[in-house]
């Protein structure tokens, strides 16, 4: 992909950070893309939906695992706005996806928190489970640690 298109998904996966804040959720925002085709959105509902599973990656890689034949989920890409947690990464893994862009690494965030974040970088869970999905970022990290920043305050 081009840093133009990445660019643009990572700034759409920081828009559903902003909605997820906007309907009373932590910011964080994911999509689906495949081909230049948007499959599927999700913003995190961690408290909304009281459960500690509603994050925007695990969402998707769940639907996507449902949904999704083998040879598809490997060529998609997850745009996020943040780099996945250990436990969204290792859904990633599992559902086989092919690509993950994010834009705020974890360890940017638990700085930014003084703590508090499970700061294990994305790729490596996946290199450690034996995976092949690709995990490029940090992608325009100032933009998407302005929702952040506005957050927590």
């Amino acid at each position: 992909m081009s840093t133009s298109v990445d660019e643009r998904y990572v700034r759409r996966s920081i828009e559903l950070a902003e909605h997820a804040v906007e309907h009373g959720n932590t910011p964080f925002g994911s999509l689906l893309v495949r081909d230049g085709t948007v499959l599927r959105t999700a913003e995190n509902t961690t408290l909304t939906d009281d459960d500690l599973a509603a994050h925007p990656e695990f969402k998707l890689a769940r639907w996507a695992g449902r949904e999704l034949e083998a040879d598809d989920r490997a060529a998609v890409t997850m745009y996020t706005s943040t780099e996945p947690c250990p436990m969204c990464a290792s859904a990633i893994h599992y559902a086989g996806l092919g690509r993950v862009v994010f834009s705020v690494a974890g360890s940017t965030l638990n700085d930014l928190r003084g703590g508090g974040v499970i700061d294990v970088p994305c790729a490596e869970i996946v290199d450690r489970a034996g995976g092949e999905t690709t995990v490029d970022g940090p992608v325009l990290e100032d933009e998407g640690l302005t929702v952040h920043e506005s957050f927590d305050g």
